[in-house]
C-alpha cells in the first residue's frame, strides 16, 4: 500500500481517479503498478493487459484528468437524452462538437461580440430541444461558461433532460417575479453548465417574450457567462421563436429527415433572415 500512495499522492493519476470513482480497488491498482513497472506499460495499458481495466474507464479518468467532465452510464442524475453527457466519445457526440466548432468561427468568437443563439426548427419531433441541451454541454466541455435558457414557454422540456425544478424560471423574471440570477440552476455534475428553465406556463407567452425584459436579461447574463444556447418553441405554431431569435441575434435552424417539409422549412428560413436575423447554420436530424 505505501507504494500506491507515492505514486498517487497528487491524486490526479488515473489510478487514484479510478479509485476515487469506485471503479478500481486499491488492491488491484497495486497489481496494475507492478504490472507497468514489470513491462515497461502505462498505467492504463497495464490495467487492460491484466483484465482489470477497460479502455472505456480510461477515457472516463483521462476525462477527469484534463477537467472534461462527462456522467458515468447508471448515473440518473440528468436524463440519458443528453448524449454529449454521458458518452462523448460517440459518433453523434464528435459532430456535435465539429458543429460548436463551426458555430465559434461564425458566430460566438474570441472577441465574445456574439454570445447569444437560438435553436429553431418549423415543428415539434425534430430534435430542436436535443440539440440546445447537447451543444450547451459540449460548450461547457470546453471550458466555456455556459447557459441554456428555455424560453419554449408552451412545451418546456429543458427541465426534464436535466431533471431540474420547473416551478420558477424563464416566465417569472421575464414577469419581474424573480431576478435573473436567483431562476439559474447550476448543473453541478458537469462544471460550467447553468439551465435556466422555464418556470410555469403563463397565460401570455407571446408578450412575455416581446417584453424589452428578455432582451435586458441577455445583456445581464451576458455579463457571467461565455456562451448563451436558447432553446425555442416550434416556429410554425406560434411568432415566439422568431422573436427569440431576434433578441438572440442568430439563430441555428434545425430540421429532420423525413419529416420536416422542406416548404416550411424554406419559409422560416426566408422570415428569419427577412428580420435580420444571422443564419449561423443548419442541422439535419436523423440521417
Amino acid at each position: 500500500m505505501q507504494l500506491i500512495q507515492q505514486k498517487m499522492q497528487s491524486g490526479h493519476s488515473i489510478g487514484a481517479i479510478l479509485i476515487d470513482a469506485g471503479k478500481l480497488s486499491s488492491f488491484d491498482a497495486e497489481k496494475i503498478l507492478r504490472e507497468q513497472k514489470q513491462s515497461n506499460l502505462r498505467f492504463g495499458d497495464a490495467g487492460i493487459k491484466l483484465g482489470l481495466l477497460k479502455k472505456d474507464d480510461i477515457q472516463f479518468a483521462l476525462a477527469r484528468q484534463f477537467d472534461y467532465p462527462y456522467l458515468v452510464q447508471g448515473d440518473h442524475s440528468i436524463s440519458e437524452e443528453v448524449v454529449a453527457a454521458f458518452n462523448p466519445f460517440s459518433p453523434i457526440v464528435e459532430q456535435l462538437r465539429a458543429l460548436r466548432t463551426q458555430l465559434m468561427l461564425r458566430w460566438i468568437d474570441a472577441n465574445r461580440i456574439h454570445k447569444s443563439l437560438a435553436i429553431v426548427s418549423p415543428t415539434r419531433a425534430e430534435g430542436r430541444s436535443f440539440v440546445a441541451a447537447n451543444l450547451a454541454v459540449v460548450f461547457s466541455q470546453l471550458g466555456e461558461r455556459t447557459l441554456l435558457i428555455d424560453a419554449d414557454l408552451r412545451n418546456p422540456q429543458q427541465h426534464k433532460l436535466f431533471k431540474i425544478d420547473n416551478s420558477a424560471g424563464l416566465s417569472a423574471v421575464l414577469s419581474a417575479r424573480l431576478t435573473p440570477d436567483h431562476a439559474v440552476t447550476k448543473v453541478g455534475s458537469l462544471l460550467g453548465l447553468s439551465v435556466l428553465p422555464a418556470g410555469a406556463t403563463p397565460p401570455n407567452p407571446q408578450e412575455l417574450i416581446s417584453r424589452d425584459a428578455f432582451s435586458a436579461m441577455l445583456a445581464r447574463y451576458s455579463e457571467s457567462y461565455d456562451v448563451i444556447i436558447i432553446d425555442t418553441p416550434a416556429a410554425a405554431e406560434s411568432a415566439d421563436a422568431q422573436t427569440v431569435a431576434a433578441r438572440a441575434g442568430a439563430a441555428l435552424l434545425v430540421a429532420r429527415n423525413n419529416l420536416t417539409p422542406v416548404s416550411m422549412l424554406q419559409s422560416l428560413a426566408a422570415k428569419l433572415q427577412n428580420s435580420n436575423i444571422a443564419m449561423v447554420g443548419s442541422l439535419l436530424n436523423g440521417i
